[in-house]
């Protein structure tokens, strides 16, 4: 079981995301709209994992992440986003994030990607 932060701007994919990993046991921490909230709950609940948006209001998901990593350079970021978003999340992934996960969230994949990084956490 991780402790996870969701990071979207849309209630509803914040909402499924959380479905889909309480499911599996795992505890979701907190949820924020924008990076800049999703910075100020990283600080607070030092989560497992965050699973970020890129495309966001007030702070997007590539500041966000080049913020957490200054904060904790072993931070473990997941990336959400929409298909042909590529080029954005090889930029995320070069500044630090582990992995990406696609939208619309295909429940299986979540999970698989998810337990994925973890695994190299504990490992």
């Amino acid at each position: 079981m991780a402790r996870i932060l969701v990071v979207d701007d849309a209630k509803f994919m914040r909402t499924t995301l959380q479905s889909i990993l309480t499911k599996d046991n795992h505890d979701v921490v907190g949820e924020a709209e924008n990076g800049k909230e999703a910075i100020s709950l990283f600080l607070k609940e030092k989560p497992d994992l965050v699973i970020m948006d890129i495309t966001m209001p007030i702070m997007n998901g590539i500041e966000a992440i080049k913020e957490i990593m200054k904060i904790d350079s072993n931070a473990s970021i997941l990336v959400c986003s929409a298909m042909g978003h590529q080029k954005v999340v090889v930029e995320a992934i070069e500044l630090g994030a582990k992995d990406f996960i696609v939208k619309p969230f295909d429940e299986h994949r979540v999970l698989e990607t998810v337990n994925r990084v973890l695994s190299h956490i504990t490992s």
